[in-house]
């Protein structure tokens, strides 16, 4: 694949894209920016979630988790948790934040606990995503560097520094409105890039026919799903089904990124109907990755000449699509593909950034209407700069695999907002607000604590017992997480015969 077409087709890409921003911002305020004048169509909201729910991170990352002896296809597990995190977002969370007409859902916690409550679940939620957009901004910039720029002489940093003002031109107008579109478009991208590659790469693999390609793959020593055989092991089921449904609820239902296109929906109904439809297409999708880092793994196993190393697992998926052998077809989708869905992911995400700043620690909505859009635009660039800064850090401090890193930061920052959010809507209890930013660091420090020092952490020898005896610790950290935070509020908490819970006050 040529330095030409790679250009030629980012170019066209973004031109689709700024012509879609152009057409979706015209008239655009602050309403449009923030919720899209809650108008979204709740179907194209869905399709569009789903590209920012894989993101370029499952493009990428995913595939590769499948060499791994102790993985395989137990990504799954984590995606039958999301499934049933899906529904208590939609049935418990969307509810509430309908009922209360918030804008930035962590006012919730204003309402229910007090200013500081407030204050703490929106920090905590702009250092995620931060982290997390990051994270995913890098890995698209590591391929784009290693396939273009780098034969360019051009550094990575200006790489990171172009792809992010890329989305910072589309999104500075429009906001959630231009970006319910946008995100339509390139979840129709990324999934047509991966049901094309399955197909092409099975062909090359003589797996064309239907049948061929599916009993090959669940035949392999790739395709295991379900991991009972050590309770103590981190890829048992009950420790990724419960990690996954818990990232689901703090990466996706107390989340301002996500929630903010299902609350550009019309009402309460459509966003639910937006909400189930996205999960339950996500666990076929999820799947059909899964199946195309097994065939990727063949397709290496029988071309021993490619230049793959399995210690950078994340880089599967490149080194296959950009190799001579398949074709400049795979390659194209492969780079229509990663685009689409890092750029989904990252486009709403700092969107939702500037949402959340700008609601949540500037009172945006107190101040004049004049200054108002003003306050909103200089916010948008901040935030773009601090996402570069970042990405940059992030490329000379780690090279763990994307989604390990997804899930280990999701374990750590999301545990206490799904505390604070859940023991306000389970009990009724009123809580001292001023310690409840104590509570919530105290929490991560014993969460990372109690990583650090069990078995297989960084803390201890390989093959050595940790503070829990030889218990490894999987995606249900984010668990023991939520939970070290619910019992720090009850402790600090008092019975209350009257406070101002989402039901007070809408009654």
């Amino acid at each position: 694949m040529t330095n030409t077409l790679i250009v030629t087709v980012l170019v066209a890409y973004f031109a689709v894209l700024v012509g879609i921003s152009f057409l979706t911002s015209r008239k655009a305020d602050n309403s449009s920016f923030f919720l899209g004048e809650r108008k979204s169509p709740w179907y194209l909201v869905s399709f569009g979630m789903i590209g920012a729910s894989l993101s370029g991170v499952t493009f990428i990352s995913v595939p590769g988790w499948v060499g791994n002896p102790d993985s395989q296809f137990s990504y799954m597990q984590i995606v039958f948790g999301y499934f049933f995190g899906y529904i208590v977002i939609s049935y418990v969370l969307l509810p509430i934040y309908y009922r209360l007409n918030l804008t930035s859902i962590y006012e919730y916690l204003e309402k229910r606990f007090g200013f500081w409550s407030y204050k703490t679940g929106a920090f905590f939620f702009l250092g995620s995503r931060i982290l997390g957009a990051a994270i995913r901004l890098l890995l698209v910039a590591n391929v784009l560097q290693a396939i273009l720029f780098d034969d360019w002489g051009i550094p990575f940093e200006f790489t990171v520094i172009i792809s992010v003002l890329l989305i910072w031109i589309y999104t500075n107008r429009g906001g959630i409105k231009t970006i319910v579109w946008t995100d339509t478009l390139q979840t129709a991208f990324m999934l047509a890039a991966v049901l094309l590659s399955v197909w092409f790469i099975s062909s090359e693999l003589g797996l064309a026919e239907k049948g061929g390609m599916i009993s090959t793959i669940s035949e392999s020593n790739y395709a295991r799903i379900f991991f009972f055989d050590d309770i103590l092991a981190g890829n048992h089921f009950f420790k990724h089904f419960l990690g996954g449904m818990f990232i689901a609820i703090g990466m996706t239902g107390l989340d301002q990124d996500m929630m903010q296109k299902n609350l550009s929906c019309k009402n309460t109904k459509d966003a639910q109907k937006n909400m189930m439809s996205m999960a339950t297409i996500l666990v076929f999708v999820n799947l059909i990755f899964l199946s195309l880092g097994a065939l990727l793994y063949m397709y290496v196993d029988a071309h021993p000449e490619l230049p793959f190393d399995p210690d950078h697992a994340d880089l599967l998926f490149s080194v296959v699509a950009l190799s001579d052998g398949v074709g400049p077809l795979i390659g194209i989708l492969f780079l229509l593909g990663l685009i689409a869905a890092a750029y989904s992911s990252a486009d709403s995400a700092l969107t939702s950034l500037t949402t959340s700043f700008s609601i949540d620690f500037l009172n945006l909505k107190d101040k004049e209407v004049k200054r108002q859009e003003r306050i909103r635009k200089l916010v948008h660039v901040m935030m773009s700069v601090t996402i570069i800064l970042v990405v940059i850090i992030l490329r000379y401090t780690t090279d763990r695999s994307a989604i390990d890193l997804i899930l280990k930061f999701a374990g750590f920052t999301y545990g206490p907002l799904i505390g604070l959010f859940f023991f306000g809507i389970i009990s009724k209890r009123k809580v001292l607000d001023k310690l409840v930013p104590f509570i919530c660091l105290a929490a991560i420090l014993l969460t990372v604590f109690f990583w650090y020092f069990s078995a297989g952490g960084p803390g201890v020898e390989k093959g050595a017992a940790g503070v829990l005896g030889y218990y490894k610790f999987g995606a249900e950290i984010i668990v023991l997480n939520a939970l070290i935070t619910f019992i720090g509020l009850f402790l600090v908490s008092k019975s209350s015969a009257k406070i101002a819970t989402y039901e007070d006050t809408n009654s």
